[in-house]
């Protein structure tokens, strides 16, 4: 048997931190809980970003729900981004049972069940904050790359932003995008205002930019686009000395990967321009969870995954840390996995070859250790067990520890519809971002000066009727490709849902 009182010397050595910091559990060896050994992540190093991962099952939501109580413990509030839908119960207090009492007996830790305050956020149209952001706000750099326009298109996009610019033509939603570009490519006026100081649009980058526009709209962009759009310094709330956790409700995203792209490149993008640069605070403002990640790397599109691994290695210094959580560490590219300074590995399960290399693949990315045949153990840890390395208060590794997980003080289940209810109808937040603020943009105002046009137009012009050609938007809308258009997003959609439940053939 290994030597117990060495394990015990080595693993308080490097898991007791001299500064705040957060307790996940107890260290173990041999099978056997070891309480004298308390496995605790400095705050300073939170910043320092991470992983969750491990097989179906094995317990990784509850450790995210402990990571987030501790941390709201300290002050620092969280976004998690529920993909599942089965994080909402952290809003109330949790009920102790044997299997707690179990768990905390052999913990030696008290079990003190409370609720934690929450704030329910929404990009659709369920019940919760309502996040959204203007098309001014993206900016024609991001609205490219979530619309997968190519160079000649991007470039025309900030054509059609700098117009706006020097027009005075507010771009507020996509119905402001979509009315300049029908203005500057259709009305007289327009194309020759255009033409003179930056140049025209050919009728096929029309046509693409408008297809591209209309396909995020049939996932429900133009709902999300639009004012009064989201603070991040909301984010940041805390109540009676506890951080706030922002769960974002997201569990459409398979029929909808290019919203959810449009909300992760706004919300990265808006933290980054925002929070100002922290230094060594000593703890971070902000953890966001992304939940079911390999969702997010396996559907979405590669704009956002460029923008998560610029972000990871970026956003550090604004005091923010990002978290992944996954069934297998080689769901997340290995750009991003070797940013990670904490990683709680859950048990994996070997079935299959491709499974053991995984294995293998996980176990070689540890600190080395002669406490635990990791191989063998992480095959057969326990629900709530789990190998932990982290970062010490200098940036170290820590030494692998096989650790038995505290339980999660709230409630360990989703709310109910009156819960739901009652949590929006007293947000403060809920009520600020509720109401659509319709403020005079470019489709407004290029619609009155349409109209001053027409009816500014010579007498004989009015009264003789002309059969007008249809202008490239309605081609494009009328035409059978923009007809079927639809059909064919949900036949899609479909598709890759089928495909990511295992059903049915898909073709990369």
């Amino acid at each position: 048997m290994t030597n117990k009182t060495q394990f015990i010397e080595e693993l308080n050595k490097k898991y007791t931190p001299k500064g705040d910091h957060i307790i996940l559990g107890k260290g173990m060896l041999d099978g056997e809980v070891v309480p004298e050994v308390n496995v605790t992540i400095p705050l300073k190093t939170i910043n320092r970003h991470g992983l969750i991962a491990g097989a179906t099952g094995t317990g990784k939501t509850k450790t995210l729900q402990v990571f987030a109580e501790q941390l709201s413990h300290a002050g620092i509030p969280s976004l998690v981004l529920d993909i599942k839908g089965d994080f909402s119960g952290i809003a109330e207090a949790g009920k102790e049972n044997p299997a707690i009492q179990e768990r905390y007996a052999k913990t030696l830790l008290p079990y003190s069940p409370q609720p934690f305050p929450v704030e329910l956020m929404t990009i659709s149209g369920e019940r919760g904050v309502k996040l959204r952001a203007t098309v001014t706000e993206f900016g024609p750099v991001l609205l490219s790359k979530i619309l997968q326009l190519n160079d000649t298109q991007q470039s025309i996009m900030a054509i059609v932003f700098k117009y706006c610019d020097d027009k005075g033509l507010p771009l507020i939603d996509l119905n402001d995008l979509k009315k300049v570009l029908q203005y500057v490519t259709e009305n007289p006026q327009g194309k020759v205002e255009l033409a003179a100081d930056y140049g025209s649009i050919t009728s096929s980058s029309l046509g693409a930019i408008l297809r591209s526009i209309v396909a995020l709209e049939q996932q429900g962009a133009s709902t999300f686009f639009g004012e009064l759009s989201f603070d991040v310094n909301d984010l940041l709330q805390t109540r009676d000395g506890k951080g706030v956790i922002n769960i974002l409700r997201v569990a459409d995203i398979q029929s909808k990967p290019q919203l959810f792209s449009t909300f992760m490149l706004s919300l990265f993008a808006e933290i980054y321009m925002t929070f100002p640069e922290e230094g060594d605070t000593g703890k971070p403002k902000l953890v966001l969870f992304i939940d079911e990640a390999h969702l997010i790397f396996d559907e979405s599109s590669k704009a956002l995954v460029s923008q998560i691994e610029t972000m990871v290695k970026l956003i550090r210094s604004k005091g923010v840390g990002i978290y992944f959580i996954t069934q297998i560490p080689g769901d997340v590219p290995e750009a991003i996995l070797s940013q990670l300074g904490l990683k709680i590995q859950h048990a994996l399960r070997g079935f299959t070859a491709k499974d053991k290399k995984e294995i293998s693949k996980a176990v070689e990315n540890y600190p080395t250790t002669e406490f635990y045949d990791a191989p063998t153990l992480i095959q057969n840890l326990g629900i709530g067990e789990a190998f932990v390395t982290a970062l010490d208060e200098k940036g170290i590794p820590t030494p692998l520890v096989h650790t038995f997980l505290i339980s999660p003080e709230s409630r360990m289940d989703i709310l109910n519809d009156a819960e739901i209810s009652e949590l929006t109808d007293n947000s403060a937040l809920v009520a600020k971002y509720k109401k659509v603020i319709d403020n005079e943009s470019a489709y407004e105002i290029l619609v009155r000066r349409m109209e001053k046009a027409a009816a500014e137009a010579p007498s004989n012009q009015k009264t003789k009727p002309v059969k007008e050609e249809p202008g490239m938007f309605e081609k494009v809308l009328q035409s059978k490709a923009g007809r079927t258009f639809t059909s064919t997003l949900m036949r899609e959609g479909a598709k890759a849902i089928l495909g990511m439940l295992g059903i049915g053939g898909r073709k990369r």
